[in-house]
């Protein structure tokens, strides 16, 4: 079995289905491959050809659709039609001559082969499509016990800042969806964190998105896909992770499923405790004669404590037609600590002081989300239709007390102050796509998306009075209201001429979203209808060379957090808040790529251009009435033209060494009419990845990050680089795996920064959201393959043509 399946890797990575030659003495065999149960086709399956007479072997493996289509000599041949998993089918004494066709070929699985397949040729942990690039991240090591943030962190492209906000090319306005929907599992970085690494198959990389995705995004989109198992019986896995600093977690994900029923669920416990730390030095820069000097160290403790659980139903009402059902919920219990210590230094050593400062929060975060989906799979293979329907509900109380008090050069208790932000956030989502196929290399596309999403938060500060009492401050206490409906049709039309590929599209998007803050004039209103064209082409310049192309225009909406203008309270020195009149920003993106594959090598490289108006970014001003206080908000206030080319290359120097290398340079400037506001800058990122077979079946992975440094108009970021490492091995006689990773090696990951405040002041900036950890992780399989969970895992996301 061993030597048949390294033959086959070998024909396969020479002669890949669509891409054979074809001379005077070749034919095509062709043929569609299916579950027998499901009725779906099957990718991936493996067709092998054995000449009868020279012992040659050929093949070829099945699309996303099930079909193969693979050149051979004529002959007489033995076939044998394989898939993990599944009982094999073979064909004896073949007699090819002329094209033929084997129909469609329907496999049987068969549980107990299992443990007897050696499999050699591993399926690749990148799949390159026409719309986007899938990364499956099941091997990763390094994220083992980690949250969703670690997940993207580790994509070629993709970068996560200390802050834990995502960006794709360095832009951070992606758009971030859960198995193809917007979804509050990723509203924000502190959603990312709570949602558990092991609950990821894959992440789909959509830099020139097709009319079927949202147009929310002007770097493109990042589609998650959840596990949901498919295999017959029961089966499923057992997590356990323990960590330092204080890190424990249990996690479970289940299954079982029969010809009728497929029940799932992923459900997961985490504690942490993580510690971080910032420094900020605020020097007055304009009045030399009386110079001040302001430096405030922070340190961060955050205690959270999460249950997540997502549970559903899939039911085959007929062999074509199925329901899924399931319910997602999250509970969220954070307790955060801030201390601040502020020492604002004068020219007259007499006047220093010096404060402490503290904010003890609570944050309590609930929430439930129901999703239904129905898919009618018609008898022509590819002709479906499907109809999604799901409604979220998040209530969070951020409840916190602020103490601060003087303490150089006398003792002073000036405040105590109670904050409380009540949230209630719902969506209701409900869409429909619709795929027609068109002879065999043609497909039309159509559907409908209508997103309604509802904040409202009640914000007060409460001051303590001399009795101990409580008193509303009512000039800041405010409630804000922030409503977004966008609802948007589209069509899409793909076709393959020969070696050439084209998907074309349009989406419409109307756009109305209301902005209140009651008791303020801060109040808008803004209704707009916009149209989003799409192309994206391919050419196959010859066998496993392929070269791209893609077009798409974009929006990015300012988000809830852009627009709430509720002043952050922690510190004295150093104030956010949202702007509610930002204007939203369009963007116009071009992307040239290149595909080739060696036999041990794989080079994907891409060049790109993005032209963006009415972006907006962090602005920061001192307060017009104390310059000891630094304001940041956001403004519309330039175009953008950003370009750029980036490269990666996987390659196997040995059969026990892997490389993996991603590299990404950018250029942006940024254009306000305004040469104060105007900024050019150049950066780059990189990504190494190693993964070594160590003796006694040990797994060594090895990730080296590095971030250049980059420019606003006002500020300027140093680079940063950080290194994670992951040992792994399969105990149990495979059924379990112990792992040990340790993020953040170097406990470098810090962001370190100098802002220059319209000339009046400058600040120099430190901060690191979290210190090194060290996790050690054991998964327990049950009635699972290791291997075969590699190859047919499978998600809920959407499919690409």
């Amino acid at each position: 079995m061993k030597f048949k399946f390294t033959i086959l890797f070998l024909a396969i990575t020479t002669s890949l289905c669509f891409s054979q030659k074809k001379d005077n003495n070749s034919y095509k065999l062709s043929g569609i491959i299916f579950d027998k149960e499901t009725k779906q086709p099957l990718e991936y399956a493996t067709i092998v050809l054995k000449n009868t007479v020279n012992n040659q072997v050929t093949g070829g493996i099945s699309n996303l659709k099930g079909k193969f289509n693979i050149s051979t000599e004529q002959g007489n041949y033995n076939i044998s039609i394989e898939f993990l998993g599944f009982k094999t089918i073979s064909i004896t004494n073949k007699i090819i001559t002329s094209d033929s066709s084997l129909g469609e070929i329907y496999l049987k699985e068969d549980n107990n082969s299992l443990e007897e397949v050696e499999i050699i040729a591993e399926k690749s942990t990148v799949e390159i499509k026409l719309d986007k690039k899938i990364y499956n991240v099941g091997k990763d090591m390094t994220v083992k016990g980690g949250s969703a943030s670690d997940v993207l962190d580790n994509v070629p492209s993709v970068t996560v800042d200390i802050e834990g906000n995502v960006a794709l090319r360095g832009n951070e306005n992606v758009r971030i969806l859960i198995n193809g929907k917007p979804s509050g599992l990723v509203g924000g970085p502190d959603a990312l964190r709570q949602l558990p690494a092991d609950a990821i198959l894959k992440v789909e990389v959509i830099t020139s998105a097709s009319a079927r995705y949202d147009a929310e995004g002007t770097a493109g989109i990042l589609n998650i896909i959840l596990r949901k198992g498919k295999a017959l019986g029961f089966n499923g896995s057992f997590g356990l992770n323990l960590g330092i600093p204080e890190n424990i977690g249990v996690s479970s994900n289940l299954n079982y499923r029969n010809k009728k029923v497929n029940y799932f669920s992923t459900s997961g416990y985490t504690y942490n405790n993580a510690p971080g730390n910032a420094f900020f030095e605020t020097k007055d820069i304009a009045n030399i004669p009386s110079e001040t000097l302001i430096t405030e160290n922070r340190f961060y403790e955050r205690e959270r404590k999460s249950f997540n659980t997502l549970f559903g139903l899939e039911y085959f009402i007929t062999e074509n037609t199925s329901v899924t059902g399931s319910v997602f919920y999250r509970n969220s219990d954070r307790l955060n600590k801030t201390e601040i210590n502020t020492n604002n230094s004068y020219l007259l050593a007499s006047e220093n002081t010096r404060k402490f400062r503290k904010e003890i929060e609570n944050d309590l975060d609930k929430q439930i989300e129901f999703n239904l989906n129905f898919i009618q799979n018609f008898k022509t293979s590819g002709h479906k239709l499907s109809l999604d329907f799901k409604h979220e509900i998040n209530n969070e109380d951020e409840l916190a007390t602020l103490t601060g008090n003087q303490f150089f050069p006398n003792i002073i208790n000036d405040i105590v102050q109670k904050t409380d932000a009540i949230e209630h956030q719902k969506r209701i989502l409900v869409q429909g796509d619709y795929i027609l196929p068109i002879g065999e290399n043609a497909q039309f596309e159509t559907g409908f998306r209508s997103n309604n999403s509802f904040i409202d938060t009640d914000f007060s500060i409460r001051d303590e009075q001399e009795d101990g009492s409580f008193i509303l401050d009512e000039n800041v206490s405010n409630i804000f209201i922030y409503n977004e409906k966008v609802h948007a049709l589209y069509t899409q039309y793909g076709n393959k001429f020969g070696k050439f590929s084209s998907l074309l599209g349009m989406r419409m998007e109307v756009s109305d979203i209301d902005v209140n803050v009651t008791g303020t004039t801060l109040n808008s209103n803004k209704k707009y209808t916009e149209f989003f064209p799409t192309f994206n082409l391919a050419y196959e310049l010859k066998e496993n060379e392929t070269v791209t192309l893609g077009f798409n225009r974009r929006i990015r909406r300012p988000r809830s957090w852009f627009i709430n203008p509720f002043p952050t309270r922690a510190s004295e020195n150093n104030i956010f808040q949202g702007n509610p009149d930002l204007d939203p920003a369009y963007s116009n993106a071009l992307d040239l790529g290149y595909l080739k594959k060696w036999n041990k090598i794989t080079f994907n490289t891409s060049m790109y251009y993005n032209y963006t108006t009415d972006v907006f970014q962090r602005i920061e001003s001192l307060d017009a009435n104390d310059a000891n206080v630094t304001i940041t908000t956001f403004e519309n206030i330039a175009s953008e033209n950003r370009y750029g080319f980036e490269f990666s290359v996987n390659y196997e120097l040995f059969n026990w060494w892997k490389l993996n290398n991603s590299f990404n340079v950018f250029s942006t400037k940024r254009n306000s009419g305004n040469e104060l506001q105007d900024a050019k800058f150049t950066s780059w990122t990189s990504r190494l990845d190693s993964r070594i077979k160590l003796p006694f079946k040990i797994d060594w992975q090895t990730t080296i990050n590095y971030r250049g440094p980059r420019e606003t108009f006002q500020t300027k970021n140093k680079s940063i680089t950080s290194i994670n490492l992951a040992f792994s091995k399969d105990i149990l006689k495979g059924n379990g795996t112990l792992s040990l990773n340790v993020s953040d090696l170097l406990n470098s990951r810090k962001r370190i920064s100098n802002t220059n405040i319209n000339g009046v002041s400058n600040r120099y900036s430190e901060f690191q959201w979290r210190e090194r950890q060290i996790r050690l992780n054991f998964i327990y399989r049950l009635n699972q393959n290791k291997k075969r969970n590699q190859q047919r895992d499978n998600g809920g996301g959407d499919g690409g043509f």
